[in-house]
Parts: C-alpha cells; sequence; structure tokens
C-alpha cells in the first residue's frame, strides 16, 4: 500500500540567482529573473505568496542577490547570499533551514520563475506526492500543457505512456539529501553537454529514448541509478508548473496571460 503526504507543515527552499540575458533584461528593467514583474509585482512575489497562501509551509528560505532577499524579507522569509551554481544555492538554503529545523524531513524546492502559481496549486502538488521516496518529481503531459496554455512551446520528453515536461517544484528528504549532493553536482555540471550526459545516461536509456520504447518507470530507475536514491514521477501534476520565464517569448505571453486571468 502506498501512502501521501497528509495536509501538514512543510519547509521551502526557493533558488532565487537566476539571470536572463542583456536584451530581455533591457525590456524588463532587471536582470535577475526573480525580480521580473508582471503587474506590479515581481515573479518572487507570486510565488512566496503561493507558498505563505498555501497554508503548508512554515518557513521559506529565498537565496539569491541583496534585492531579492529584501524582497523576500517582506514575507517573512529566510535570505541567504547565493552561491556558485545551483545546486550550490539549493545547499545553502538546505543547511540554513536545519539551523532553524535540526529534525527537517522534507523540504519543498520551488523554482523562482513560476508566474502562474498559487497556494491551491501547491497544496494540490504536495498531497500527489507520495511519502516513501527520496526525490518527488512533477510531470505535466503534452496535452494538458497545450490546453492551458496554447501557442507556447516547451521541451517535452517522449515516453511509452505519452510526452511529458518537468515542472519547477520538487518535494526531497532532507535528511538524504547531503549523501546525493556530488551526484546532484555532477548532473548540473554535464547538463549543457550532450556528450557528457550521454555517458552519464547511459546507451540502454538512449536507445529507449530513441526507439521511443522509454517508460516513466525507465525515467524513475535513472533517477535512483544516478542518484543513488528512490525518486516518483509524479503524473497529474499542476501544469501551472511547468510554466517558467526563460525567454523573453515566455514573458509576453505570461503578461497576456495574467491580464486574462485578472
Amino acid at each position: 500500500m502506498r501512502y501521501y503526504f497528509p495536509v501538514s507543515t512543510y519547509d521551502a527552499i526557493v533558488p532565487a540567482g537566476g539571470t536572463i540575458d542583456p536584451d530581455f533584461a533591457a525590456l524588463v528593467g532587471t536582470d535577475q529573473k526573480a525580480l521580473i514583474q508582471f503587474g506590479g509585482k515581481t515573479i518572487l512575489d507570486g510565488v512566496l505568496g503561493a507558498l505563505r497562501n498555501s497554508g503548508i509551509v512554515r518557513t521559506i528560505v529565498v537565496v539569491g542577490s541583496s534585492d531579492v532577499q529584501a524582497k523576500a524579507a517582506a514575507y517573512g522569509a529566510i535570505g541567504i547570499e547565493q552561491g556558485e551554481s545551483g545546486p550550490d544555492n539549493i545547499f545553502k538554503g538546505l543547511d540554513r533551514l536545519k539551523e532553524s529545523h535540526p529534525d527537517l524531513d522534507k523540504a519543498v524546492i520551488v523554482t523562482c520563475d513560476l508566474p502562474f502559481l498559487t497556494g491551491d496549486i501547491v497544496r494540490r502538488y504536495v498531497e500527489l506526492c507520495p511519502t516513501d521516496v527520496d526525490i518527488c518529481v512533477p510531470i505535466i503531459d503534452e496535452p494538458d500543457f497545450h490546453a492551458a496554455y496554447p501557442g507556447t512551446s516547451s521541451t517535452f520528453v517522449k515516453t511509452r505512456e505519452g510526452k511529458y515536461t518537468i515542472g519547477g517544484m520538487f518535494l526531497m528528504n532532507a535528511r538524504h539529501m547531503p549523501q546525493i549532493r556530488s551526484a546532484i553536482e555532477k548532473v548540473f555540471e554535464k547538463r549543457k553537454s550532450k556528450l557528457g550526459m550521454a555517458k552519464l545516461i547511459g546507451p540502454t536509456f538512449i536507445l529507449k529514448f530513441l526507439t521511443k520504447t522509454l517508460t516513466i518507470r525507465d525515467l524513475e530507475n535513472k533517477i535512483q541509478s544516478m542518484l543513488g536514491c528512490t525518486g516518483k514521477a509524479v503524473k497529474g501534476a499542476p501544469v501551472e508548473l511547468a510554466f517558467d520565464i526563460d525567454y523573453r517569448d515566455d514573458y509576453e505571453y505570461a503578461s497576456k496571460h495574467l491580464e486574462k486571468l485578472a
């Protein structure tokens, strides 16, 4: 029998050190992704407001610049200086959480660039996550994503069950995370090298991908073999977790979409 998280209290890490390209920055008035504004609010305002409004988040640590930390303080979040990489920011956040809560068990990691995040979405995703794995990763299928955001593009991986993309909220076993840090850093280091990732992933996985026989179970097994921990691809996760702001096109689409929702 599989058990799922009850509505309870969790702690959150928001890595918010990402920057955008100069042309995009000139349009939005900042080079910091977390501080891009929509309707007078930054994306970070939306993310932190959603975590607070979820009613299930206790302590929030935001990792970023001094400007980002100042914004975090308005939501009662703890701001700390960013590190040298994405994984470094996550683990700096984890270390700070443990200072406040030495018995920390589960941590929610939320990217800072989700413009459609709400408190209800945070709750819905957490409630979908099983308790018996170390890492829960939200996956959203292509038809659902395009139904919600027609005319947009995203990267989808084809599996035997369908095409999926990954969302930007993860539930992790905080006690196990330090043991898998080196593995996470290795994946991050190789992420932009096709040859490096191919060596890391392995020929069997690549063959299944190319022959369209890859399954979600294969993805979960790969998480376990690469990181040395158990993982769950959470199907049915809210589509809003998969829309993030990386480029000018994303920003312009999100601006128009939020106007419709207002």
